[in-house]
């Protein structure tokens, strides 16, 4: 079973080599080519069986943890998010006073899209205190 192989190698390619990892790998293409010959058994094709099988197999994401490999940490970024909302509203907001009063000085229509604006960074500020 040369795919079965193929993406169990794949699958364990960041970890780093040791007897446990290859102990592990070999475990594991057993057992997936023990599930492949007995989807054929039941009536399968062999490439629908291997497919079948990794599928169900999905990731390595345990076997990780079990070898004491770190999963690698997602950056809270909502406190730049909030600082660009702000930013950026402001700018746009500024661009509405700009052209409200050198086109029309004479009718204030820049508080409508204002508070459509204030939403951005609103938005941005409950999604960074959620995550804090």
């Amino acid at each position: 079973m040369k795919s079965v192989k193929e993406h169990v190698d794949e699958l364990f390619k960041r970890i780093p080599e040791s007897q446990e990892k290859e102990q592990i790998k070999q475990e594991i293409i057993e057992n997936l080519e023990e599930k492949v010959y007995d989807l054929i058994a039941q009536g399968k094709e062999e490439e629908d069986a291997i497919n079948k099988t990794i599928i169900e197999f999905g990731d390595i994401d345990e076997i990780e943890k079990e070898l004491g490999i770190a999963q690698p940490v997602k950056k809270n970024m909502t406190k730049l998010d909030l600082g660009f909302s702000i930013w950026g509203s402001v700018l746009i907001i500024a661009l509405f006073i700009f052209i409200n009063l050198y086109y029309t000085p004479k009718t204030i229509w820049f508080v409508y899209p204002t508070f459509a604006v204030l939403w951005w960074p609103l938005s941005m500020f409950y999604r960074w205190l959620r995550r804090k």
